[in-house]
């Protein structure tokens, strides 16, 4: 079952590579926010105006990151069908290198603000070509598999953020917290040389280059009648998951290391015991946060292939919305909270590892790219509302935060209610 052959596991790799450096650079910002907001804005690290400040702009610049995300994800979607998986994955990992790393020369927050947008545009444009490639690439039998082995990348990349940022933050530099957020930024870098694997060993899909002519492709396409409820289903399912990851994911260096000063503030630690808290508490919460999203991920291969995609997704929601309850709701130690993050891994971020093989499956070869993006995407124009408004409620302190994130629960409850429009493809052959 888990065989492919030599090429098979190099595209898979290199798709691999593609989707966990795009997490990877992508959440750099929430490491080194606490470091980097008030650094720009000329506050003093720690102060209260510092702590509202860093609270506020990680909210706005995660939607305007889930913003430019979208855009990113809906053009190179399309892109993605005419000119080619193989080469949309390069020109992308390129642009969200080049973007993360040029954020540690923002000389304020607003030249921060752009160069994330640039991130942003190529890190949305990855997805739908990585997807596409291993989707085209894999048997039959095996699509589920390598789909849900592609999306282990992404909690990957986020142990890779987190042991960066430790190390650089948290040892490297930890005396001069001013500067160290910049090297943080400067291993954007590290796709770019990703980039040249794809670049020398993966070539073009069959089934997209005996198509012949791509030019035609149109995102209009998507809302006729053939294949309008291929893209309601995804559309729907992907706002939801996206929706609710990034209301509780964006927040979690945020949440622990407030829950970390409070914490070091009672036993009465020094400002330098506080930081290695601090950054103890981020590592501790996010490692179990992504361990739980690893191992959802890869259930999703038994869930998907025994029980069906309808039934798939409405145990995640179900779940997603229990273990956020359990984790903000309850009355818990401090350290507890970080430790119930696992839970929250398992089935918000789990459930992400459906999308690599479901939306590909919607689609037709030839709108393939267009339809996996814009489902994929597009929904984060409205998951870009949830981190706004949870970091200006969060603005006001931690235990705020913790409050609003309880409400977050909410939302996988109401993606119950879509299940009647969610098409399911178990079984189905790649169209």
């Amino acid at each position: 079952m888990w065989y492919f052959t030599r090429y098979q596991w190099t595209v898979l790799f290199a798709a691999w590579l593609g989707w966990g450096f795009d997490v990877f650079d992508g959440l750099l910002f929430n490491y080194v926010a606490p470091n980097c907001v008030p650094t720009l804005l000329g506050l003093p690290l720690g102060s209260p105006a510092a702590k509202q400040a860093t609270l506020y702009w990680t909210g706005l610049l995660t939607s305007v990151l889930l913003l430019g995300w979208a855009a990113g994800g809906v053009l190179f979607g399309l892109v993605c069908d005419r000119i080619g998986r193989t080469r949309t994955l390069l020109i992308t990992m390129l642009l969200y290198a080049v973007g993360t790393a040029a954020c540690a020369f923002a000389p304020n927050i607003w030249w921060l603000l752009c160069f994330r947008v640039v991130a942003s545009l190529g890190i949305g444009g990855e997805w739908a070509a990585g997807a596409a490639m291993v989707a085209e690439t894999m048997p039959e039998e095996k699509r589920v598999e390598a789909g849900a082995l592609l999306y282990t990348a992404a909690p990957m990349g986020l142990f890779l953020a987190t042991f960066v940022n430790l190390q650089v933050a948290g040892r490297w530099f930890a005396d001069d917290p001013e500067t160290s957020w910049r090297y943080v930024f400067l291993f954007g870098l590290l796709p770019a040389a990703a980039a040249f694997i794809v670049r020398l060993f993966v070539k073009e899909p069959e089934r997209w280059r005996s198509l012949g002519e791509h030019s035609d492709v149109r995102l209009r396409e998507l809302f006729t009648p053939a294949v309008r409820s291929c893209t309601i289903s995804g559309f729907l399912m992907a706002v939801i998951a996206l929706l609710t990851w990034w209301s509780c994911n964006a927040f979690i260096p945020v949440v622990s290391g407030g829950l970390a000063r409070a914490a070091a503030e009672a036993e009465g630690l020094g400002a330098s015991a506080t930081l290695a808290l601090v950054e103890q508490w981020k590592t501790l919460a996010t490692s179990w946060f992504n361990l739980g999203g690893l191992i959802g991920t890869l259930l999703t291969i038994p869930a998907a292939k025994l029980l069906g995609r309808r039934a798939m997704f409405a145990i995640y929601w179900v779940a997603s919305a229990a273990a956020i309850f359990a984790t903000f709701g309850l009355d818990l130690a401090p350290q507890t909270r970080l430790y119930l993050y696992f839970g929250i891994g398992l089935t918000v971020f789990g459930v992400f590892g459906s999308f690599t093989y479901y939306l590909p499956e919607l689609f037709p070869t030839r709108l393939r790219g267009t339809g996996a993006g814009f489902c994929y995407n597009i929904g984060r124009v409205v998951a870009a509302t949830g981190p706004f408004l949870v970091g200006a409620i969060a603005a006001r302190g931690t235990s705020a935060a913790v409050d609003v994130l309880f409400y977050v629960g909410f939302i996988p409850l109401v993606g119950l209610l879509f299940m009647p429009w969610v098409i399911e493809t178990r079984g189905r052959a790649l169209a």
